[in-house]
């Protein structure tokens, strides 16, 4: 990890790994079965992500770790020859709760696909993502929701605090492939008091640093208030390590990594791109755009002009769009799937290269003004003036 650029709390930096190198800040956009959704393997080395983001829990379930074994693991199955990070299968606890019981062993989930139980344990995370070889492991965390009441579930908090932690020297001892990174996970729910619960956790990762590759900030994203998950990222950066990528988890609208980026976080993934992508919403420097609107059914303007994506490049006007939205062809899907996901690739190569000039608060105000207009969520005005922007 080589940082190549700083400015107070927002770096440009590069982490080397097998595949390729990545430059920071970097989205990930996610292909939870190892490839995107309804975007082909053309599409993606068009795209030409660094690294992508694939889901330890599902790929578990199809194919499974004996066929993942038999083609020596995810890249060869696939045919996509770029860095993958691999989720643990612990914000399945969360998403799937009702399916899942929590124990000091791991967590043991009724599978979606055949209702059989399965148990995941650390080792059994660790185990399962060396048969995927994705570059970048995650760690097995005790997840808890952000909306769970700080007094009332202090107990759970606690324990979920705690046993994230031992479950860390459970993955450490459990990693046998030095050719694959292994990042921990910020736990902690939103306490961010003096001796609290992400200070714990913090120190318990700081403590272990030197066998990780990098660290995550976990726990987000799942019904905090944007005041909470901005103070908590604040937080979280200024007391992690200056020398380990940071990657906030689960995060990838426009405005909040653009934000993030400014507190100190190097690496985002979320759905979100690719899940409103397929319904026809669409980004642009303007703001969001859905291109099922009566409004774009004669514009003939293309979704935004210098984007590289098939759709903007190969001159595909909004009223195309829009007709083959309506009615229902999956190419169109495709089609705003990969402009969303060229377009928060592309925001972070641009917003590296401010940060490489020492120009990053132009950059982060021309975007505001563009994509919020005159009316700049409060969250994100005061999140960065806490770092001088």
């Amino acid at each position: 990890f080589e940082i190549n650029s700083q400015h107070g709390s927002v770096r440009a930096a590069t982490v080397t790994l097998p595949h390729n190198k990545i430059q920071t800040p970097v989205y990930m956009p996610v292909g939870t079965q190892g490839t995107l959704k309804a975007i082909t393997q053309s599409q993606i080395y068009q795209l030409n992500p660094k690294i992508m983001l694939s889901n330890t829990f599902f790929l578990n379930l199809r194919p499974g770790t004996d066929t993942l074994d038999m083609f020596s693991g995810l890249h060869n199955f696939s045919g996509i020859n770029t860095n993958f990070l691999t989720d643990s299968g612990g914000f399945q606890m969360v998403s799937l709760l009702d399916l899942t019981e929590i124990t000091e062993e791991g967590v043991q989930f009724t599978s979606p696909v055949d209702s059989k139980r399965i148990m995941l344990s650390p080792e059994e995370s660790i185990r399962t993502q060396q048969s995927i070889g994705s570059d970048v492991m995650m760690v097995l965390d005790d997840v808890v929701s952000a909306e769970l009441d700080p007094v009332k579930d202090k107990a759970r908090i606690e324990q979920a605090t705690q046993r994230t932690t031992r479950w860390l020297d459970r993955c450490i001892n459990a990693h046998t492939n030095l050719n694959q990174t292994m990042f921990a996970i910020v736990q902690g729910h939103l306490d961010i008091s003096k001796n609290g619960f992400r200070e714990q956790s913090i120190r318990d990762i700081v403590e272990r640093k030197d066998q990780l590759g990098g660290i995550a900030i976990g726990g987000l994203s799942g019904g905090e208030t944007k005041d909470q998950f901005w103070k908590v990222v604040k937080y979280c950066c200024d007391k992690l390590p200056n020398d380990k990528p940071r990657y906030l988890m689960g995060v990838g609208y426009p405005l909040d990594i653009v934000t993030c980026v400014m507190l100190g976080v190097d690496m985002f993934d979320c759905v979100y791109a690719t899940r409103t992508g397929r319904f026809g919403t669409a980004f642009t420097l303007e703001g969001e755009i859905n291109l099922t609107r009566e409004q774009f059914s004669t514009d003939n303007n293309v979704i935004m002009k210098g984007c590289r994506c098939e759709a903007c490049y190969g001159g595909i006007s909004r009223a195309y769009l829009n007709c083959l939205l309506k009615e229902n062809e999956s190419v169109a899907g495709s089609l705003v799937s990969m402009h969303n996901v060229c377009f928060l690739l592309d925001l972070m190569t641009n917003m590296r290269l401010a940060i490489l000039k020492n120009e990053q608060n132009q950059f982060v105000q021309q975007f505001l003004h563009g994509w919020c207009g005159d009316k700049i969520d409060q969250w994100a005005i005061d999140a960065l003036k806490s770092v001088g922007c």
